[in-house]
């Protein structure tokens, strides 16, 4: 194996590198108790990811902050 290769990170199906960093944040995530917290933040930027190109995001992890 490579060791200069990259095995670790986000990839879409075809294998290309994702940055999480490039798509911004919905503004749900802004008003959800899980937002910046650190055992919750691969599970979110994954389900932002996987809804990047959507029109309308959802979330059924979202907890108010107000909650």
């Amino acid at each position: 194996m490579d060791p200069e290769m990259n095995i670790w990170g986000f990839f879409d199906d075809d294998g290309h590198p994702i940055n999480p960093d490039l798509y911004p944040r919905p503004a749900l995530c802004l008003t959800c108790k899980k937002n910046d917290q650190p055992e919750e933040e691969v599970l979110c930027q994954l389900n932002r990811l996987d809804q990047r190109h959507d029109d309308q995001f959802i979330c059924h992890a979202y907890v108010p902050l107000s909650e």
